[in-house]
């Protein structure tokens, strides 16, 4: 069966790398690209990489337009997508790429991102442990789903093994990001120029601010902890892609460290896309540039009495554009790694 497919926000970043990686689908039939201010010009003048979609035009994005498919991505800012989801009741299956369906806890999103809170749908994060199994087994058979936020998704593959596991404490995390600007989308913002960012580390939504935080929080609370306190610190380095994000937490009493390796060995042990490295060894963002793969690298600091994971991950793919289409596979029962590649571009 092919599956049609309208993909909103598609001159975007993120509508631009889910176009890419549906493009290579053998189930999928990309129909309807749909944009803004840029409705009414040619996909290429946008996204001129995706030779094979040459031929789209962006169309106005509205419920009329988007109905009438098997599957409807919405690749908008935070708060755009809700207006449409009501109206899209008749479309089989709808995978939200921003945050508007993601957080569960009403109070959380009113803090984070403001305005009525829209109904939770399917957490994107397949690989993701929870206290009766992993975030995989709610997506079989999902008709909406949410995609991940990308800093949020990868320090919740980063811990939540050890949350499961119970040898470490998520009372007392710490992570520490540097990220790509393609994560603060493609419109025009002073701080995100080349002349800003080039030759500078910049931190951004310093002092518990980002509105990834609970997520992460409702990620490790589904991995059994009963409290969560993070200090999330994000800064923007000059790399266009990726996200290498060092994360640490107190060792628990009683865990030898064994235990610590054996959590994240057997919760990642048959994942295709999230893996762990060998002892001694800790993952670059070079090695994951256009691949659906989450690298984790572990080291037990017993002189501070904290577990330290770093991971590196394209933030465009695994933590977005794939992970949404990781999903889908899963909801619609096709083969999860269809179109989806492990192995990153270099040099």
């Amino acid at each position: 069966m092919t599956y049609s497919v309208a993909v909103s926000g598609a001159s975007g970043y993120a509508g631009g790398e889910i176009l890419r990686l549906l493009a290579g689908h053998p189930d999928i039939d990309i129909r309807t690209v749909t944009a803004h201010s840029t409705a009414g010009q040619p996909l290429i003048e946008h996204q001129p990489h995706l030779r094979s979609l040459s031929h789209l035009m962006l169309q106005e994005t509205t419920p009329e337009i988007l109905a009438g498919h098997d599957i409807v991505v919405l690749a908008l800012p935070h708060g755009q997508s809700a207006q449409y989801t009501d109206a899209l009741g008749e479309v089989p299956v709808v995978i939200d790429a921003g945050a508007d369906h993601r957080l569960r806890d009403a109070l959380a999103w009113e803090k984070f991102y403001g305005g009525p809170h829209p109904e939770p749908w399917a957490y994107g994060v397949p690989e993701l442990p929870t206290r009766g199994g992993k975030i995989r087994d709610t997506l079989a058979g999902a008709t909406r789903i949410a995609a991940p936020g990308c800093n949020a998704s990868t320090v919740s593959l980063s811990l939540a093994p050890g949350v499961a596991a119970g040898v470490i404490d998520p009372s007392d995390i710490v992570s520490v990001l540097a990220v790509g600007p393609s994560g603060a989308g493609k419109s025009l913002k002073p701080h995100l120029l080349a002349s800003e960012v080039l030759g500078s580390a910049n931190p951004y939504a310093v002092g518990g601010t980002h509105r990834h935080i609970p997520e992460i929080r409702q990620a490790l609370q589904d991995a059994g902890a009963a409290e969560v306190r993070i200090s999330f610190t994000p800064v923007i380095v000059p790399m266009a892609r990726g996200i290498l994000a060092t994360s640490t937490a107190p060792i628990s009493a009683d865990a030898t460290d064994a235990d610590i390796r054996a959590a994240w060995e057997q919760a990642y042990a048959d994942e295709p896309f999230v893996q762990l490295l060998p002892e001694g060894h800790v993952p670059r963002t070079a090695d994951v540039i256009g691949a659906n793969t989450a690298l984790l690298g572990l080291a037990i600091d017993r002189a501070a009495g904290r577990m330290v994971v770093v991971a590196a991950v394209d933030n465009l793919v695994k933590g977005t554009a794939g992970a949404a289409v990781q999903s889908m596979n899963i909801a619609l029962g096709l083969p999860e790694t269809r179109a989806l590649s492990t192995n990153g571009v270099a040099p």
